[in-house]
């Protein structure tokens, strides 16, 4: 998201568990331009802001938690069932390339959910 908008919206991320950074995520989000090798992976307990318009979960385990922590706010929760790469076995080039899979389906979600707008110069 913040690759397609930059700061024109906020965004943050987590998981429901905390754990290192993926580096096939990595090694496949750097293939198109976006660098993550610095990203610190957190939890839904460590986020820094309590105010959100909108919620995106991946799995039905954070879809759980986010619509707990959210039930007394006003905000939308929405749930894009997303396959969990880490857990695919198989040789590293397959592995890559579920990973790929991933990537592209979710680029495209975000593209249809949020289309970019361009920007009129004065």
């Amino acid at each position: 998201m913040k690759f397609l908008h930059g700061h024109r919206v906020y965004v943050d991320s987590c998981g429901v568990r905390c754990g290192e950074l993926d580096q096939f995520a990595v090694g496949v989000l750097d293939e198109i331009g976006i660098d993550v090798s610095r990203h610190k992976p957190k939890t839904f307990e460590e986020l820094e802001d309590t105010s959100y318009d909108l919620i995106i979960t991946l799995s039905p385990e954070a879809q759980h938690h986010a619509l707990e922590m959210t039930r007394t706010m006003a905000v939308e929760v929405e749930f894009w069932h997303t396959l969990d790469p880490s857990t695919i076995d198989g040789s590293r080039e397959r592995r890559l390339g579920v990973y790929r899979q991933i990537r592209d389906q979710l680029m495209n979600r975000l593209k249809d959910r949020f289309p970019i707008v361009p920007t009129i110069g004065v």
